[in-house]
């Protein structure tokens, strides 16, 4: 297989108006071995955060959802396409790029992973502000980062070491790192993934908290629908490499078109009806199927819907068009079947 971005894209590379942060078109390949084709990791992704807007990129481990992420942050240099922020294309060299750094933050899964055991909640916290060189008073600076995740009073957590903190004081030290820089975005990858049940719902709010008080935006990125359901204005969910169904939590949650959205959905506790197994693993990006990409585990071709609505064929053989990000859409031949 080709492991050049295919060229499906509308020809319109700019950001949406008003957007803080904007992809179009990106695609990242991934090398593969001499004469083997590449892993298509972001195979044509279109997505929007807006000021103010927590969005989540929801989907299985594996299907691209954190590469898509780091593309976001310039920490990986896309194959093709475009990242916009507040409405310049995204530098990927130099003092630019670290000053993007400065305004958009990554808040890691695992607390203990991103802290350095030999470090205070002190150093852990200014180390952002010594990497950018910062000028003003680095101890206020960081007591009220400290404050502002919701470690009170700061002074009390300064001079600990991460083990001696719970694990969601330790991600809140983790945020704390990086509020102090006062972004305006945050990208959190699968943020409370590692955190017991109580705590998660600790750490949701505290984000929901900084998103009013702050006027943050956040891209959250997570497997789980229910974090979803609790935190996003909208939601986008990527399979193989692609966003396949976006819109407002709202509309995708709770009246689901695509059947791996409805898959997902179907595991969470609160849904009623029997849970939907998906069959096998999502496949090798370097060898993505033809046709739909997901139609080899598909509920809906393995149980004779889509022959029913007459797609089946379709579904096996003509690829789907990227979704764009202007508008609330599904990427699924057996949706776009269904009257109504």
């Amino acid at each position: 297989m080709n492991d050049q971005p295919v060229n499906d894209h509308p020809m319109n590379d700019q950001p949406v108006s008003g957007a803080l942060l904007s992809a179009r078109g990106l695609h990242v390949v991934f090398p593969g071995r001499p004469g083997a084709a590449g892993a298509r990791a972001v195979d044509g992704v279109d997505l929007d955060v807006h000021r103010g807007e927590i969005v989540a990129l929801v989907g299985e481990s594996g299907c691209g959802k954190s590469t898509l992420a780091r593309t976001l942050l310039g920490l990986v240099r896309p194959t093709s396409g475009t990242v916009h922020y507040a409405g310049a294309p995204l530098a990927y060299g130099g003092r630019a790029l670290k000053a993007y750094r400065a305004r958009a933050q990554l808040v890691l899964q695992d607390p203990s992973g991103s802290l350095n055991p030999r470090h205070t909640v002190y150093e852990a916290v200014a180390e952002g502000l010594r990497i950018h060189r910062y000028g003003g008073d680095e101890r206020a600076a960081v007591t009220g980062a400290l404050s502002r995740a919701g470690l009170r009073p700061p002074e009390r957590f300064l001079l600990r070491y991460p083990h001696e903190l719970s694990g969601g004081q330790r991600q809140r030290v983790v945020i704390a790192g990086a509020l102090v820089l006062e972004p305006e975005l945050l990208v959190a990858d699968e943020p409370v993934a590692s955190l017991d049940a109580s705590v998660r719902g600790e750490i949701l709010a505290l984000l929901l908290r900084l998103r009013s008080e702050l006027g943050l935006s956040a891209l959250v990125v997570t497997h789980d629908l229910g974090l979803a359901w609790n935190i996003a204005d909208r939601v986008a969910v990527m399979y193989l490499g692609r966003i396949i169904e976006t819109g407002p939590v709202e509309q995708v949650l709770t009246a689901p078109q695509h059947p791996y959205t409805q898959a997902l959905l179907s595991v969470l506790p609160e849904t009623p009806g029997a849970a939907v197994v998906l069959s096998g693993e999502p496949p090798d990006p370097a060898r993505v199927p033809a046709g739909c990409r997901f139609h080899v585990r598909c509920p809906v071709l393995a149980d004779g819907r889509a022959e029913h609505a007459g797609v089946s064929r379709a579904c096996r053989t003509r690829d789907l068009p990227v979704l764009t990000a202007t508008a609330t859409r599904t990427a699924c031949h057996w949706a776009g079947a269904r009257p109504g």
